[in-house]
């Protein structure tokens, strides 16, 4: 039995330490989208709202050059332009490279600017929730079987009232039971 405890030590330290980074960027990120209704982790948008200084010309004049030299060119979005359309008769809606985009109203010329940027380090952490490809399922794969033996090695290092047939084994019941009820619930 100590071979076993000291085999399970051997391997959970070094498993613990290799797998630390990729467990950290998980809880950090897992945080942030736990609380998605009030925190985007991914995009950072702002909503900016002023009115044009010129009023808009007629729907047929409207066009690529007009919006970009006469509406982004002053936002600094002239090089972002994607397209235009009207939804109806009292809008004009311009989309921009990156999911930004402008509703003009073209009664009163007052424009909505929905700015939408990626936010570069939690937004690439909180993207791999979301399984980008292949190497990364391998690689979850992987990690997802090393925390199995991390936590099986965990159980069997402890002996006596301290290990898995003591506390260790109310709180491994605990642990699992918790979660479990929160499913049904």
């Amino acid at each position: 039995m100590n071979t076993l405890r000291k085999w399970c030590r051997l391997l959970h330290r070094h498993l613990s330490y290799l797998f630390s980074g990729v467990l950290i960027i998980y809880l950090i990120s897992g945080i942030a989208m736990n609380h998605k209704d009030t925190f985007n982790s991914q995009y950072d948008i702002t909503v900016t709202q002023y009115t044009l200084s010129q009023p808009l010309p007629s729907k047929e004049t409207v066009d690529k050059k007009y919006i970009v030299e006469n509406i982004l060119r002053d936002i600094d979005e002239e090089k972002n332009y994607t397209k235009h359309y009207y939804p109806n008769d009292s809008a004009l809606k311009v989309f921009l490279k990156s999911g930004s985009n402008l509703i003009i109203d073209t009664a009163t010329g007052d424009v909505t600017y929905e700015k939408i940027r990626r936010r570069p380090i939690l937004g690439a952490m909180s993207r791999l929730h979301y399984n980008p490809g292949r190497a990364w399922t391998i690689f979850s794969d992987i990690f997802a079987i090393s925390m199995l033996i991390v936590i099986i090695t965990g159980l069997f290092m402890m002996k006596g009232k301290n290990g898995l047939i003591g506390i260790g084994g109310i709180e491994l019941i605990i642990g699992i039971a918790f979660p479990l009820l929160l499913c049904i619930i």
